[in-house]
């Protein structure tokens, strides 16, 4: 069998390379240079060089092929300006979502050689195969489990793709990256967007879309309280970043038009704080669950709430939180839902 392993630097790719390596396939290592350039460059160090260092050192070390692919071209054209347009409206994107359904199992596929029976990646999850159908399920790091963001792969997608990983726990991964003696082991985790690297996420909208001062306005009293720089910076349910005194605030609402960022001490009082919300775009990954009592993720995390959908169109639900409310729901996350340990697809909040 022949597989192409995604490897980006980090650790997780590389003990992902090395379990394949020792299992006997024929392995070759693919790097994916998807960083912004030009005008975006400015903003900091270019980070694909350090991580194309360690690649180049877990590759030399295993005797693996490596080959470099530039898909910068295809990412800004699929996932940066869909991210920029929903930012100018007022919402808040997952561009990692759309990355790995449009580019790492997308753009990739097309790009490489058609003969590659699979392509295996670091993430933490894992895939099953039950009568011909492939379904998407948890890692066994719970805390890690990267599920949320595979939420939008397709069935097509899924069935060629492997993850390594997915069985072991973020402990157990550096114990196996010491054993293969990788350079990789202690390496820090990336935090920021696939495609911004260590650019600050503000500096980036920054750049490609300004700034505009408004008010910063207190819900309750409509008194002014300060200015902001530009709605389009903040999120629904945002504690940091505000500068005033007071505190805790957050943010509560946004008046697109006017530029208004609306702020309060208390969530409870308005929609930032509720049991219920809508989600369109509704794509499932395997089928449609055959239950109406599921949980769902509205961020990356293991945080996961039992809720209950109810079907309003073929691709709209609305989403009944059971237990309690959750604060900071925005239009244009992701709402991820799942079945016990599977995840079944994603929606997107309106």
């Amino acid at each position: 069998m022949r597989i192409a392993v995604l490897i980006s630097g980090g650790v997780d790719s590389s003990v992902a390379l090395a379990l394949l390596r020792d299992k006997g396939y024929a392995v070759t290592a693919f790097y994916l240079k998807i960083w912004l350039e030009d005008e975006a460059a400015s903003l900091s160090e270019c980070p694909w060089e350090e991580d194309l260092l360690y690649v180049r050192s877990v590759c030399e070390k295993m005797n693996v092929e490596l080959r470099v692919i530039p898909l910068q071209k295809e990412y800004h054209e699929r996932v940066i300006i869909r991210a920029l347009e929903e930012v100018r409206a007022g919402r808040t994107p997952n561009p990692d979502i759309w990355c790995n359904r449009a580019i790492k199992f997308g753009a990739f596929f097309d790009a490489i050689d058609q003969t590659f029976d699979k392509i295996a990646t670091g993430h933490y999850a894992q895939v099953e195969e039950r009568n011909s159908v492939f379904f998407l399920k948890k890692s066994a790091d719970i805390v890690k489990d990267q599920t949320y963001f595979l939420s939008l792969l397709t069935q097509d997608q899924i069935s060629r793709i492997l993850f390594p990983i997915g069985g072991y726990t973020k402990f157990e991964v550096r114990a196996l990256a010491k054993r293969y003696e990788l350079s990789t082991v202690s390496r820090a985790e990336s935090q920021g967007l696939c495609f911004l690297g260590k650019v600050p996420y503000d500096e980036f909208i920054k750049l490609y879309v300004g700034e505009k001062k408004g008010d910063i306005v207190d819900m309750e009293t409509k008194k002014i309280l300060g200015k902001h720089g530009g709605y389009w910076f903040y999120t629904i349910g945002q504690r940091h970043g505000l500068n005033l005194s007071g505190g805790p605030w957050y943010v509560v609402g946004k008046n697109i038009q006017k530029n208004i960022l609306y702020v309060s001490h208390r969530l409870k009082m308005t929609e930032s704080e509720r049991d219920t919300f809508i989600i369109d775009g509704v794509h499932w990954i395997s089928m449609k669950p055959c239950t109406e009592k599921l949980s769902v993720k509205v961020r990356h995390g293991a945080m996961e709430y039992p809720c209950k959908i109810e079907w309003l169109g073929d691709d709209s639900l609305r989403i009944y939180l059971i237990e309690h409310k959750e604060r900071g729901i925005a239009p244009g996350q992701f709402a991820v839902l799942y079945d016990k340990e599977l995840c079944l697809g994603a929606g997107i909040i309106e």
